[in-house]
């Protein structure tokens, strides 16, 4: 409960302000210019909260806070601790999906290009994210028709003479590992390559056309050739992209559309007065309701996006400017090393791009709206399906699966992962190493993991935590396997006082359902959706139990022989590694290989020799 005296101790300054539940859990992150002022904003008896905010308010036990010099540092602050905690009440930028973005390391002496999943702060450029991974597929290709750009993973210094492989002689690739070009040519290169990433496209038009002439010029029609056709793609992308304004300007333009089903940001990014792409992103629980409501969402947005941008166009197009838009421009100005504009036009070209990009976001909230509710009802359907067919007192709605992984039962481990509503839900997974159970007996292993989460699950419903962890009981507990596993399992439960937990096991050779007290197995046909769904939740399972195993498994065989050498830290034993590759290769090196490893001595090389052979 949050008290007089705790809303007294928060200060009058800028900074963060944190809601926490009654588990300790983050669930709001929030920045003030005066936290006290609106910190007791949220408890005062008068305050008219919306339907979202209040609900939040009743969930708070505890208001942490993090002052900061201005701001902007608050601005800054709160984004990180968005992204680190990913608060229940705050919008979140990626709807949960990891967007793929195409990555350049600028950083590297010869970049490469390529996709990745999550953007790091390491120096290289991003851009993305892509929420169409089909552009994204048709953008990469281009990219590979018009630099000859590496994309392997050496580390090259320049001073490299290797072979080429076979990219370089397909003209896919410029073989900086061979010496084929020079790293001047090739930052030449990698500038192109970011000119068209960023939209600026008549630079690479104009740079090409005047290879080709001068190729032709030389009688090298086959270079010609090339630069042609490279030329050609170049310009039929340029013809995809709308020109949409009269002056070659960059500016991104943001449509936002809410319903009941959700809401839709989109995003236009125009660049020298073309459309060069588009970014929808659709939260299906965030529906701003009151006026600040819609302020705190399109500032969260904001925030989180541009804070993964490595280019911000001087001109911003909202459909409303916050209140706090002057603190944004200033942290979007430090950000991007130049001043940055959030306009709401009211008339004029930038007033009907705004109402294009509105219109299209209000159509693509109707499109994901139907698709987001023929989900659910799918979800609802096949739960009711397996409740009907496994006679379960409730639908599954939290399904939790056994596996078992170990090598003719050494590093035995089993998995649980969880299901809520037919998703995986990651956070929840959890893993047991086997202490209790020797030799291959996966009953065995299955009984001591099932009789660990529920002891431990008793416990924290004694100690009154109902609602989380352990002391939530599965609707379902899946096991993998047969008779035998499910029967080793049963007796567990019983042993628990828990008879009444509704448990199946799902035999991987022919697919069968085995439940307590009946003989036969269920057999449903392959395409049944609640099978594919049991499925689903055993083959997850069984991949983060094997996960976890060869994780164990590899540690102990390339560990345990140099953990025992005296003198063998955690930094000596990751530069031998990191120079031989393995253990047996250490056995296999000579004294002086040894001793060319930053940190060994002789003595040390001789007592790896002694230890090891």
């Amino acid at each position: 409960m949050v008290t007089k005296e705790n809303l007294d101790a928060v200060p009058a300054k800028p900074g963060v302000y944190l809601m926490l539940d009654g588990n300790g859990k983050i669930i709001y992150v929030g920045k003030a210019a005066s936290l006290r002022s609106r910190v007791r904003s949220y408890f005062q008896p008068s305050a008219v909260l919306s339907p979202r905010v209040s609900r939040m308010v009743e969930q708070v036990k505890r208001v942490d806070f993090i002052t900061t010099a201005s701001e902007v540092e608050a601005l800054a602050l709160e984004c990180n601790l968005i992204k680190e905690h990913r608060p229940k009440y705050n919008i979140r930028l990626r709807d949960d999906k990891q967007y793929p973005w195409i990555k350049v390391t600028v950083q590297e002496t010869f970049p490469r290009v390529y996709i990745v999943r999550s953007p790091q702060k390491d120096g290289a450029r991003y851009f993305g994210p892509y929420t169409n991974t089909g552009v994204l597929r048709e953008i990469f290709g281009l990219i590979r028709k018009l630099f000859t750009i590496r994309i392997c993973k050496k580390k090259l210094t320049g001073t490299e003479q290797d072979r080429p492989c076979l990219n370089y002689h397909i003209g896919r690739c410029s073989a900086p590992c061979g010496g084929k070009v020079s790293p001047e040519e090739y930052r030449a290169m990698i500038q192109e390559l970011l000119d068209f990433l960023e939209g600026k496209t008549e630079n690479i038009a104009r740079a090409l056309t005047q290879r080709m002439n001068e190729a032709a010029k030389k009688q090298d029609y086959e270079k010609a050739i090339v630069y042609r056709d490279k030329l050609r793609a170049l310009e039929q992308m340029r013809e995809r992209q709308t020109v949409v304004s009269a002056k070659a300007e960059d500016r991104d333009v943001l449509g936002w559309a809410r319903g009941p089903g959700g809401m839709v940001v989109q995003v236009w990014q125009i660049r020298q007065g073309r459309l060069i792409g588009k970014k929808d992103f659709f939260f299906p629980t965030a529906v701003a309701g009151e006026a600040e409501e819609k302020e705190e969402m399109l500032r969260g947005f904001l925030l989180q996006y541009y804070d993964e941008q490595d280019l911000i166009p001087r001109e911003i197009l909202l459909p409303f400017v916050p209140r706090e838009h002057e603190t944004l421009q200033d942290w979007l100005r430090e950000k991007s090393k130049h001043a940055v504009y959030l306009l709401q036009p009211k008339r004029g070209e930038k007033y009907q791009l705004l109402k294009m990009a509105r219109e299209n976001a209000g159509t693509r909230l109707q499109q994901e709206t139907e698709r987001y509710q023929r989900r659910k009802e799918q979800e609802e359907r096949v739960l009711e399906r397996l409740k009907d067919l496994l006679a379960l007192p409730g639908k599954p709605c939290r399904i939790e699966a056994f596996d078992v992984s170990n090598l003719r039962g050494n590093e035995a481990v089993t998995a649980m992962v969880v299901f809520e509503n037919g998703r995986p839900r990651k956070d929840a997974y959890r893993r047991f190493r086997i202490r209790g159970v020797t030799g291959i007996n996966d009953p065995a292993m299955l009984g001591e993991a099932v009789r660990r989460r529920f002891l431990r699950g008793l416990k924290e419903r004694q100690q009154g935590e109902e609602g989380k962890g352990f002391a939530v009981f599965p609707d379902l507990l899946l096991i993998d396997g047969g008779t035998g596993q499910l029967q080793a399992v049963c007796e567990v439960l019983a042993e628990l006082g828990l008879e009444g937990q509704p448990v199946a096991s799902l035999a991987e050779a022919n697919e069968e359902i085995f439940l307590p007290g009946r003989r036969e197995p269920l057999r449903l046909p392959p395409e049944d959706e609640a099978l594919r769904l049991l499925q689903h939740a055993r083959d997850e399972a069984h991949r983060y139990a094997v996960t976890y195993h060869r994780l164990l498994r590899d540690k102990k065989m390339t560990g345990s022989a140099l953990d025992r050498i005296k003198g063998i830290g955690p930094k000596r034993k990751k530069a031998l590694l990191a120079r031989f590759g393995s253990v047996q290769r250490i056995k296999e090196a000579g004294l002086e290989e040894l001793m060319s490893v930053k940190g060994i001595t002789e003595d040390l090389a001789r007592t790896i020799r002694e230890e090891l052979t």
